[in-house]
Order: C-alpha cells, then structure tokens, then sequence
C-alpha cells in the first residue's frame, strides 16, 4: 500500500490524537488544558489553525473518542460509519496545497476550520485510505495487557503486535522467558 507523507503525517497524528486519551484513572489525559492541546497542534505542525479555546479542545477531545472507536471497530464496515460521519461533519473540502516547503498535496478541511474538523477531515480521511484498500485491520491496539495504545501496523506481513517492540514487545517477551526459566527450574 503507497502511503504519501501528508497521509502518513495524519496516521501519526490520529494515533497519538487517540492515545492522549487516559486508558484509566491512573493514566493522565494527554489533552487536559488548552496548553496541551497547542502544544499538540505545534508538536504535529497542523497548518491554518488559529487562536485555540476551551471549545476548541472540548471539540477535539470528542473527536478523540469517535477515532478510538476506529481503532476498536470489529470490522471495516463499522470503521466506516463512524469515519463517514467525522469526516461529513467536518465538511470536507478537498484542495490541493503546497504549503510550508512541501511538495503538492491534498488537505481535505475547508479554509478557516476548527482544528477538530481540521483532524476530524485529514484524519478522517487517512483512516478512510485504509478500509478502501482492505487494511482496516491495521489500525489496532497494543496486545500487552497493560498498555493497549492505538497504532498502524505498517509491517510487510502485518504481523505487528504491540505498539513498541523496544517497551511493551520486550517486556512481554523478558516476561515469558521468566516464566519458562521458572517453571523448568521449579
């Protein structure tokens, strides 16, 4: 599957977009101020957005559950529905742009959008490249039973199951090795 930059640059963003979002009471939401919700739109270089307000992040954070419920869909159909609906809801309009030393590419939310509709739209979109060519099944959590972050799965035989293999992969992996070690000595 050909993924352009300004695709791939979304996929980055919807995934760590919906693992701001606080897994549990003792996991902090990564989107808790308007601060934090600059600071993310600065960190993703997101273009022609304004001034933030508090709207603006209540409007994000709901959009932030609506993706979740992408990474979560049990199959393409359900992953569509609820693309279709953030992306009509933004009133996507596709126009191509040349924007801050990038070559041609196409962004997909109108001039002077909200920034939720601005990821609502491109994100929105990314996702949608990935249920039209039969890889919605690339979009998926962590396996580890403590982390469950969202991530794209880009490897050739889409065989990845955790959302780092350095971290939550090798921690799993040093875990059983353990257990094995364990249970052989025992």
């Amino acid at each position: 599957m050909l993924i352009t930059h300004d695709t791939r640059c979304a996929l980055d963003t919807v995934v760590d977009l919906v693992n701001t979002a606080p897994e549990d009471g003792a996991t902090p939401d990564g989107l808790a101020s308007l601060a934090a919700l600059e600071d993310f739109v600065q960190n993703h270089e997101i273009s022609d957005v304004g001034a933030l307000s508090e709207f603006d992040l209540s409007a994000v954070r709901k959009i932030r559950g609506r993706f979740a419920s992408v990474f979560a869909a049990p199959d393409a159909r359900t992953a569509a529905v609820v693309i279709n609906e953030l992306v009509a809801a933004a009133g996507t309009t596709p126009r191509l742009t040349d924007h801050d030393g990038y070559d041609w590419h196409v962004h997909y939310f109108a001039p002077g959008a909200s920034v939720a509709d601005h990821l609502a739209a491109d994100c929105g979109m990314a996702l949608a490249f990935f249920v039209v060519a039969g890889e919605q099944e690339r979009l998926r959590r962590c396996e580890a039973p403590d982390c469950r972050r969202a991530f794209v799965d880009l490897s050739r035989n889409r065989s990845r199951r955790y959302c780092d293999s350095r971290t939550c992969g090798n921690r799993l992996h040093v875990a059983a090795y353990r257990a094995r070690r364990k249970e052989a000595a025992g």
